[in-house]
């Protein structure tokens, strides 16, 4: 790579770890304004928003599974869901000895009406890109959703770090 453009990548690259940082330090706090509305506990409300998009009701396992949580942490974050009446434990009709845990429509309306309030603004933000910078934004989504598990897992290993994943 020429002069030039290493020292032009260089610079990018400084700049893309500034604004990562203020990116996740925004979507935080963002996620934490909207539990502080909702009443929630910040960790309650994105394993809400994770369950709204299971399309069958989960087991406790797989709710610590899909936020990265001890399977103890997990039964308090249903209990305390349970409580607020976001979600109901029935056990399973195929194996008695399972627990499946369901969101109530009624409750998740209410989280919904807030998100369909936010919504226009972020969809007037992504109408300013083109087909294939959205195509880019979400292939860029995904792969952080794959990285952020892999360092999530990490981390609760001990291990220093773990690449990231490869280019589709």
């Amino acid at each position: 790579m020429p002069q030039k453009s290493r020292a032009r990548r260089s610079a990018l690259m400084a700049e893309l770890t500034v604004e990562s940082r203020r990116y996740m330090a925004a979507y935080a706090l963002f996620n934490q304004a909207v539990a502080d509305h909702l009443r929630l506990h910040p960790t309650d409300l994105q394993c809400l928003n994770l369950l709204s998009l299971e399309t069958v009701p989960v087991t406790t396992g797989r709710i610590a599974e899909l936020t990265g949580l001890t399977t103890g942490s997990a039964t308090r974050l249903v209990d305390r869901l349970e409580r607020g009446g976001y979600v109901t434990r029935e056990r399973d009709t195929a194996d008695r000895r399972r627990v499946l845990v369901t969101t109530v429509p009624e409750r998740m309306a209410e989280i919904g009406e807030v998100w369909e309030r936010l919504n226009g603004a972020w969809a007037a933000m992504f109408e300013a890109y083109d087909d294939d910078e959205v195509a880019l934004l979400i292939a860029h989504m995904r792969r952080t959703v794959e990285l952020s598990a892999l360092q999530v897992t990490a981390l609760r290993e001990g291990a220093p770090s773990v690449s990231g994943p490869g280019r589709a």
